[in-house]
């Protein structure tokens, strides 16, 4: 018999502030205090970007694909880490940085056509290919825009880490 009080004593007390915690978490800064790390988030995912991420605690990996808000991540949880499903996943949004090839002056617009909320639009400057803009009220944070940029200048981050 496994005592589960003595399993506590190991875990990290603070999870890397810059890794995107799993939609629907009831509370982030309690995270690492009440995820077991079993891995059944991991396994149950549709679209494999929940990883174990720093410390063993499961994180969100873009670069492997996009959020579908499946929900079973939740449903596979033994713990009560979750949300109800009928509740906001996260104030998570997209942010692009100065590498972002539009911004070079180069004509690209992968993020903009993988963009489902059509979040992401691109505008016609003067002396400029169109360059892209993210209206925060429509990104869902799903992480679409990620693997798909070219350069990487795309990036999905807790919004209260946003200044919006």
């Amino acid at each position: 018999m496994v005592d589960l009080s003595r399993r506590r004593l190991f875990k990290r007390k603070v999870v890397n502030s810059g890794q995107l915690c799993l939609p629907w978490v009831k509370d982030p800064s309690h995270f690492t205090n009440d995820c077991t790390r079993c891995g059944k988030c991991v396994e149950n995912c549709e679209t494999n970007i929940i990883v174990n991420g720093d410390g063993g605690f499961p994180t969100i990996d873009f670069s492997i694909g996009e959020c579908t808000f499946c929900y079973q991540c939740a449903i596979a949880c033994p713990e009560s880490l979750f949300k109800q499903e009928d509740t906001a996943p996260w104030q998570a949004v997209a942010t692009i940085n100065n590498k972002c090839l539009s911004q070079q002056n180069i004509e690209c617009r992968s993020c903009g056509d993988m963009c489902d909320s059509m979040a992401i639009q691109f505008k016609l400057e003067v002396g400029k290919v169109a360059q892209p803009h993210i209206n925060l009220d429509e990104c869902n944070g799903c992480g679409a825009c990620v693997a798909v940029c070219p350069t990487s200048s795309i990036d999905v981050s807790n919004f209260n880490n946003n200044e919006r």
